[in-house]
């Protein structure tokens, strides 16, 4: 799409009149107090997530749709969009009462999708990226005789989303080094950074993006726009191929820099958000305070202040679990390890009183949890285990997996191992010839350091652990799935164990389930 070029001074004037407030509301500036007392700076939100969409987008889709003509409005509207564009449009045209068309991709979660026809907008799905979506959409546009609205790379739409910039500068008028924005297509940091550099040029604007779809990041290094053959979806409200020529021309002249962040360090900055708010953003909500964390390790800054726009929070329900999953990992609160262990008598015990001495390694003195546990008999002479411990300060995987070898424990450090993370963990088991008179159970063991040690402490020596499954939940009580090598002889003497230990359980061995998949 073909836009005009406008001047600081144009974009300024355009920022300050623009027409938002009809739909969109001042939104808050809040200090993140627990992660400013972690990071030794100060961190600002700036809580777009609190809008009555969820995100940002209603100011420039608003303030574009605001300066239409009365026969533009009348012939209705069409967008492409990943879901929040979407959800501002509709808005927008419930508001203006006129028809709204929004074409977006087919893997857009069900959350925004449902959130567009509620307010009243024709949804297509079509295509897996925004790309893809938008090509359809200028079809559309054409046989229909609409009017674009386009999520990014328009005048109007930037300076809509400029207004975020000027209601920023307004209730924090003191020390601000950075301001971090998330960056799609472009829009946002656009008006962002057109505002910024015409009152405070001394403060940073600093772009954001996931590093598997980094198209501005791309685009200015090779000083012409880039189109990408194809981006991640986890970050689903930045996954652009192609960025605007008008956001790059912007960014390339404005933006101070860049920074790009993976999965795990997006999952655990909405955690951080979430301890610091109780609200949850979704990925592309959390881009920015992402960076912010990754900017304080890169430069070993102290006593700066840095906002970060919390840009949208329409998060798939399901997409939690994930999330959950990898934020210990992307704060380095976890790591993971695939340890061998000697098929003998006494070592698994051993193995666990080494993990409860464990050193911190220079972070500060914790109490080290396991928070997984998975292990199948498949060896006669050693056992591999995958292995999750709660960590102490960043970069202490790899010391830790270089204690553990030096005490017979070999260890391989899968922290920043994709398939162990995502598959592996997962799939530890399967039947093994080895299980002789193997009994399954599932205990629940209390949360509390020498749980399971008093389990390996009562039983009989002559009992072999064969299986063990564990994942802390945080509960307060953990599941776990446990099978003994108990020959016949000793049922009698199991039972007293099982009784004298006191843990809630459930006896498993004649579950079909585990016949089918574990038994051989």
């Amino acid at each position: 799409m073909k836009t005009t070029h406008l001047t600081p001074a144009d974009y300024l004037k355009k920022i300050l009149t623009a027409r938002v407030y009809d739909v969109a509301q001042e939104s808050a500036l809040q200090i993140a107090q627990n992660l400013s007392a972690r990071l030794h700076n100060t961190v600002l939100l700036k809580r777009e997530d609190q809008q009555p969409v969820r995100s940002f987008k209603l100011r420039g889709a608003y303030n574009k749709m605001a300066n239409l003509s009365p026969l533009h409005l009348k012939k209705g509207v069409i967008c492409a969009s990943a879901g929040n564009h979407a959800q501002g449009v509709a808005l927008s045209a419930q508001r203006l009462g006129c028809r709204a068309v929004i074409v977006m991709p087919t893997t857009t979660p069900g959350l925004k999708v449902d959130a567009v026809r509620a307010l009243g907008g024709e949804v297509v799905l079509f295509g897996d990226s925004y790309s893809d979506a938008f090509a359809h959409a200028t079809e559309l546009e054409k046989q229909e005789g609409l009017t674009f609205v386009h999520p990014f790379d328009d005048p109007d739409v930037i300076a809509g989303q400029g207004t975020i910039a000027m209601e920023l500068l307004r209730q924090h008028q003191g020390r601000l080094d950075a301001v971090f924005v998330a960056i799609g297509g472009g829009g946002l940091i656009s008006g962002v950074a057109n505002y910024i550099k015409a009152l405070r040029p001394e403060i940073k604007v600093i772009g954001v993006q996931m590093n598997d779809s980094d198209a501005m990041t791309q685009s200015v290094t090779a000083n012409k726009r880039v189109t990408l053959s194809d981006v991640g979806l986890f970050s689903d409200g930045t996954a652009v191929k192609l960025v605007g020529e008008e956001t790059f021309r912007v960014s390339r002249e404005l933006v101070d820099d860049y920074v790009l962040v993976d999965t795990d360090a997006v999952c655990a900055a909405i955690k951080d958000v979430f301890v610091d708010t109780r609200s949850i953003v979704e990925p592309a909500g959390a881009l920015a305070v992402a960076a912010i964390k990754k900017y304080v390790a890169t430069h070993k800054t102290k006593g700066e202040t840095y906002a970060a726009i919390l840009c949208g929070a329409n998060m798939n329900f399901d997409r939690l679990r994930f999330v959950a999953e990898r934020a210990e990992v992307g704060e380095e609160r976890e790591a993971l390890f695939a340890v061998s262990i000697p098929e003998e008598r006494g070592s698994f015990r051993r193995f666990c009183e080494l993990i409860g001495d464990l050193p911190c390694f220079g972070g500060p003195k914790t109490s080290r949890s396991v928070t997984e546990f998975n292990y199948r008999i498949s060896d006669a002479n050693k056992a591999h285990v995958f292995v999750g411990l709660t960590t102490a300060a960043q970069g202490e995987s790899g010391k830790i997996a270089a204690h553990l070898s030096k005490h017979r424990f070999e260890a391989i450090d899968l922290t920043h191992d994709e398939l162990a993370k995502e598959h592996i963990r997962h799939m530890v088991g399967g039947h093994s010839m080895l299980a002789k008179d193997e009994r399954l159970l599932r205990f629940v063991f209390p949360e509390r350091p020498g749980a399971l040690l008093k389990f390996l402490s009562l039983m009989r020596p002559g009992w072999n652990i064969s299986l063990f499954h564990y994942r802390n939940q945080g509960a307060d009580y953990g599941r776990i799935l446990v099978g003994l090598q108990v020959p016949e002889a000793d049922s009698a003497a199991f039972d007293e164990f099982l009784a004298t230990l006191g843990y809630p359980y459930v006896e498993e061995t004649a579950n079909p389930v585990y016949q089918m998949f574990l038994q051989s």
